[in-house]
C-alpha cells in the first residue's frame, strides 16, 4: 500500500468504513510508515477535540417556528400516502436498532430476571468511568505491560479473576489495571493502549450469559463495544476508531478462547 493510497484511505479506516482485510493491510502499513502513523493520531486526536468541545448553536427562533409549520402541513396529509414503503422499512429497521441498543445497556434483559450482579447501567456511566480514568494518576492502580504481574494483582481485590491478555504484538500494548465501579459494583479494568489513545476495558462476572456479540455503539465522541464470554461480560471503551477498538475485541477474544491466558 502506497502512502497515496493510505492517505485515501484514512477517513473510511476512522470511520470504520473499511473491511476487515483493508483495516488489516492499513495497519500493519501504519506499523511502517511513521508519517501515516503521525497523520492517523493527528486525526483521532481533532476528531476527539471537535466531538467533546460542543461546538453548537441554538436555532433561532423564527427557523423554529417554520420548521414547526412545514411539518403541521407535512402531517395534515394522510400518513399511508406521504412516506412511501421504503421508509416503513426504515423506520422499523431504526425501531429494532434501539431495541438492540437497550438490550446491551441493560445486562440479563430478555431473560425475564436480572442478575442481582450485574445491575442496570447506562452507557453514559462507563463513558463517565473512562473519563475519570483519563484524569492524572487515575488510569491504573497497578501500571504493567507484564500481563503476570495484572492478573495477580485483583486477587482478593474482586470476586472473580479477569482474563488478562497480552497484545502487544498487534499494537494494543497492555498499560496495566485498576478497581472501578458501575452501577456501584466493583468490577476489573484493564488498560490497553493504542498508540496514545486509551482503551478501558471492563470485566465483570455475569450469571447463566450467553455468548453475544460484539455490539457497537458511539456515544458523546466515544466508541463503546460490548460481548459476553464464558460467563463474564466486557465493555470496551475508547475514542479509537471503530474499526480498531473491533480489531482489538477480535485479538482479544481469540486469545481467551485459545487458551493461552496462563
Amino acid at each position: 500500500m502506497s502512502c497515496d493510497y493510505t492517505h485515501t484511505a484514512l477517513h473510511g479506516y476512522l470511520d470504520g468504513e473499511l473491511d476487515a482485510s483493508r483495516s488489516e493491510e492499513f495497519e500493519r502499513h501504519l506499523e511502517g510508515c511513521r508519517e501515516c502513523a503521525k497523520a492517523l493520531e493527528t486525526e483521532e486526536s481533532l476528531r476527539s477535540i471537535l466531538q467533546r468541545s460542543g461546538l453548537c448553536e441554538s436555532a433561532p427562533h423564527s427557523l423554529r417556528k417554520k420548521i414547526r409549520a412545514e411539518l403541521d402541513a407535512a402531517t395534515s396529509v394522510p400518513i399511508a400516502q406521504r412516506i412511501p414503503l421504503w421508509r416503513w422499512a426504515a423506520v422499523a429497521a431504526s425501531i429494532v436498532l434501539v431495541a438492540a441498543i437497550s438490550w446491551y445497556a441493560w445486562p440479563g434483559s430478555g431473560s425475564g430476571t436480572r442478575n442481582p450482579a450485574a445491575p442496570p447501567f447506562t452507557a453514559a456511566e462507563l463513558i463517565d468511568a473512562h473519563i475519570r480514568s483519563l484524569q492524572p494518576g487515575h488510569l491504573t492502580d497497578v501500571a504493567s505491560t507484564d500481563q503476570h504481574t495484572v492478573k495477580p494483582w485483583f486477587l482478593g481485590k474482586l470476586d472473580f479473576s479477569p482474563p488478562v491478555e497480552d497484545l502487544a504484538s498487534i499494537g494494543f500494548p497492555l498499560a496495566g489495571g485498576r478497581i472501578d465501579y458501575v452501577a456501584g459494583r466493583p468490577v476489573a479494568a484493564l488498560i490497553y493502549q493504542r498508540h496514545q489513545h486509551a482503551i478501558n476495558l471492563f470485566v465483570w462476572p455475569v450469571a447463566d450469559a450467553n455468548d453475544n456479540g460484539p455490539a457497537s455503539a458511539t456515544r458523546e465522541g466515544f466508541n463503546l463495544l460490548h460481548w459476553t464470554c464464558s460467563g463474564m461480560t466486557f465493555w470496551a471503551v475508547s475514542d479509537v476508531n471503530p474499526a480498531a477498538l473491533r480489531r482489538f475485541e477480535a485479538e482479544y477474544d481469540l486469545q481467551t478462547n485459545g487458551g493461552s491466558q496462563s
